[in-house]
């Protein structure tokens, strides 16, 4: 579609290499060529844009075969318009001078156009062969023939539309035609896919049968080398305890000969050690006795001298209170007392010295009233 911009009341068109424009104002052909650009006033101008490029128009129609099948047809049309002058002058190319899209439908027509020929000749074609041959050979066939009617239909230059290729893609039939035709060769693929499970099924039950008999074989073999390993293992069992009651009779004869010696050596430990024990015992024993005898001799030596002592220190202490008590006596002889009185004071001094340490005398009234009173006369005499 072109580009088309307005300027003050004008109108600027800017045209694609792909598209032929043709310009006429008041009937006159101003402009006319691809890839145009031009200032126009819509209201004088008539445009018209052809498009000259290759188009793909694709195409599916049914058809009939010499044996009444049904049949579908997928084919493509390269087209172009080859001359734009007379495809203007016979389909309505006209553009809006405003827009710059199409007033009709020219595509469309020429569509229209070509589908309806090329369906025509394919008809002609498919109505004189039978179904198998159409769908073996019939690609190339139609193509063959839709490629010459296109090129021999007069009316289609006369457009200035020019045919570049054609192709048909494919030929089918209805589904039920089609999966009844595709039974044989399923039928047959299955017949080969079934011998050859057969097949498979024999080779694995032989295969199976050499494991087996593989099998059987190696079990055979397995029981003899356990009944072999068995008497090894037998006679290994007889050596072994052969071997191990000779090894525990050197053990016993070898633990013998050490326990007598062992004996022997702990009777003549046990004589040494009695003999010194005995030796040693002695000589403690002559030891103590002797130690014995000074410790006496020690002791009566100081018990003779605590005696000694002692009776020296009584002897020295009588002599003193002899002494003492003869001063006293004397004493109380110079004095003039009576010797009556001084025997009951000395009396007196001696119970006392002898009687036990008093430390506290309790003395009650009644007490000291009669000692009073016996002490009273006394004082009055």
């Amino acid at each position: 579609m072109a580009d088309i911009t307005r300027r003050l009341g004008w109108r600027h068109l800017r045209g694609t290499p792909t598209a032929h424009v043709r310009h006429h104002r008041s009937g006159t052909l101003v402009h006319d060529g691809p890839g145009l650009s031009f200032w126009f006033r819509p209201l004088t101008a008539a445009l018209s844009e052809i498009p000259v490029d290759d188009r793909e128009l694709a195409m599916t129609f049914h058809a009939r075969t010499r044996d009444f099948q049904d049949v579908s047809v997928q084919a493509t049309v390269t087209y172009r318009i080859a001359d734009p002058a007379v495809a203007a002058a016979r389909l309505d190319f006209s553009v809006d001078p405003d827009t710059g899209a199409w007033r009709g439908t020219p595509l469309e027509q020429l569509g229209t156009l070509l589908t309806e020929t090329a369906q025509q000749h394919a008809l002609d074609v498919l109505a004189r062969t039978a179904l198998a041959a159409a769908l073996t050979d019939g690609v190339a066939v139609v193509r063959e023939r839709l490629a010459a009617g296109l090129a021999a239909e007069p009316r289609l230059p006369a457009t200035g539309i020019e045919v570049v290729a054609v192709r048909v893609m494919a030929l089918r039939p209805e589904p039920e035609v089609e999966r009844a035709l595709r039974t044989p060769a399923r039928e047959q693929i299955q017949q080969e896919a079934d011998r050859a499970t057969y097949e498979r099924r024999a080779v694995a039950v032989e295969r199976e049968r050499a494991i087996a008999e593989n099998e059987l074989a190696s079990r055979i073999e397995l029981a003899r080398r356990e009944e072999q390993l068995v008497e090894q293992r037998g006679t290994n069992a007889r050596r072994e305890a052969e071997e191990q009651a000779a090894a525990d009779a050197v053990r016993a004869q070898a633990e013998a000969a050490r326990t007598v010696k062992l004996s022997e050596a702990e009777a003549t430990r046990s004589v040494k050690l009695a003999e010194a024990e005995a030796a040693r015992s002695l000589k403690l024993a002559e030891a103590e006795a002797a130690r014995t005898a000074r410790l006496g001799e020690a002791e009566a030596a100081r018990t003779a001298a605590t005696a000694r002592a002692e009776a020296e220190g009584a002897r020295v202490v009588g002599e003193a209170r002899a002494q003492a008590q003869a001063a006293w006596l004397r004493v109380h002889a110079e004095a003039g007392v009576d010797g009556a009185e001084t025997l009951r004071a000395l009396t007196a001094t001696r119970l006392a010295e002898n009687l036990p340490r008093i430390d506290s005398v309790t003395v009650s009234p009644d007490v000291l009233t009669g000692l009073l009173a016996r002490l009273a006369p006394g004082v009055t005499e």
